[in-house]
């Protein structure tokens, strides 16, 4: 198989299902972001953390590619896959593990800027790309209907990648950056 179809060459894409799109049609643009996301947590993970984090991201991301493939699915035309649904447990296990991080740091008394660490500022941006998924998904839900478990999923995911970014900056041995009232 090759990897170049020219099918894409004059602005249009197909789904799964055969519709055919325009590649810059509110669900290419949805299942895009998430695979932009994916992309930068695929970065973080090459970054030193614990042996507990790299597995937990790669899980993420491993939720990320079935969300796209749920985007990318017209449901009009054929039945969602198995193995386009997030599982059950998805949403549990990011806020185990937003409480275990949590648990771990010291209480939030300030607004956080982005930086302090290398490692926390990457968290930061798969934060901020996060919130974009959230907003795309709600663009697309104005459209065609959308899973109510995906945008749930993304906005635990983006308070996540919050806390993250605060354990990676700590552990390693940074400061974080408070935000300042002008005056």
């Amino acid at each position: 198989m090759k990897l170049y179809t020219k099918t894409g060459d004059e602005g249009q894409t197909g789904l799964i299902g055969g519709t055919r799109v325009a590649k810059n049609d509110i669900r290419i643009e949805a299942y895009g972001t998430v695979d932009e996301l994916n992309s930068f947590i695929g970065l973080l993970t090459t970054y030193p953390m614990s042996e507990l984090d790299i597995p937990f991201l790669r899980s993420i991301q491993n939720n990320l590619f079935v969300i796209g493939s749920h985007l990318a699915t017209d449901t009009q035309k054929v039945e969602l896959n198995k193995a386009s649904v997030l599982s059950d447990d998805s949403i549990s296990k990011i806020e185990a593990e937003i409480d275990r991080l949590d648990a771990t740091l010291p209480a939030l008394t300030a607004f956080i800027l982005p930086g302090g660490s290398q490692s926390g500022s990457l968290a930061h941006i798969c934060r901020t790309v996060t919130r974009r998924v959230e907003r795309r998904l709600f663009d697309l839900d104005g459209a065609y209907s959308v899973d109510k478990q995906i945008i749930v999923y993304i906005n635990r995911l983006s308070d996540y990648f919050f806390i993250l970014s605060r354990y990676l900056t700590l552990t390693s041995d940074c400061e974080e950056i408070c935000w300042k009232k002008q005056e």
